[in-house]
């Protein structure tokens, strides 16, 4: 399995990322990370080991943020809810995965946490038929507005069951959706899933459905 911190060039900025591609991969899932977190967040960081586990799926973990914005972003916080900058990043590093050598034929899924599911919705609605399935982890999935109508992605929304009002954002969201969709509560669980052997079934249920969606019958032109 290859690993490598890489930095990905956009139009006016580099990101900073991790992708690890099994050399049998035929699917590889993009993981957006929440406010005020980043590539490194051990809990994401657990998710992408897991979805690897059977080496069918590599994962990209990468910041959404530049270290100079993450650095100005702690005193002001005007960017972790900018979810149009935040899609818009996330639609230009799923542009460059599938323009990157060995990964052009990869089925591509979203796993977005926080604010980061919602960015991955809106990229998922502007990409349609490129994103095979998206996955929320406490996400904040109302932040997407009108793109909810417009997924076509099959989407699993997972929730704590004591992060009471993100559960609700969640069932609204999940009533504005109009692809296949699922709502998961985990009970016991909070917002950070925390809790022993919450973070294992949140792993469990997003390879789930990322194995029974990102087929690797579809092929990118």
């Amino acid at each position: 399995m290859s690993k490598n911190e890489i930095f990905i060039p956009l139009k006016e900025v580099k990101l900073g990322g991790e992708l690890n591609l099994p050399p049998d991969a035929s699917s590889i899932v993009l993981v957006a990370h929440g406010s005020g977190s980043n590539r490194h967040s051990p809990r994401n960081e657990f998710v992408a080991r897991t979805l690897r586990a059977d080496g069918k799926m590599g994962t990209l973990l990468f910041d959404l943020l530049t270290v100079e914005e993450e650095e100005t972003e702690t005193w002001t916080r005007h960017l972790r809810f900018n979810i149009p900058l935040l899609a818009e990043r996330l639609v230009a590093v799923t542009e460059w995965v599938l323009d990157t050598a060995g990964t052009r034929d990869l089925n591509v899924g979203y796993f977005g946490s926080s604010t980061g599911a919602a960015a991955a919705l809106v990229a998922a609605a502007e990409l349609r038929d490129l994103v095979g399935a998206v996955v929320s982890r406490g996400g904040r999935p109302d932040l997407a507005g009108d793109a909810l109508g417009r997924v076509k992605a099959p989407t699993l929304l997972i929730v704590g069951g004591n992060d009471k009002p993100v559960v609700s954002l969640n069932e609204e969201a999940y009533y504005l959706l109009h692809c296949e969709r699922a709502l998961r509560i985990i009970p016991g669980a909070t917002h950070l899933f925390e809790e022993e052997g919450t973070l294992e079934k949140v792993a469990g249920m997003a390879t789930d459905w990322f194995t029974g969606h990102l087929q690797p019958t579809v092929q990118h032109a």
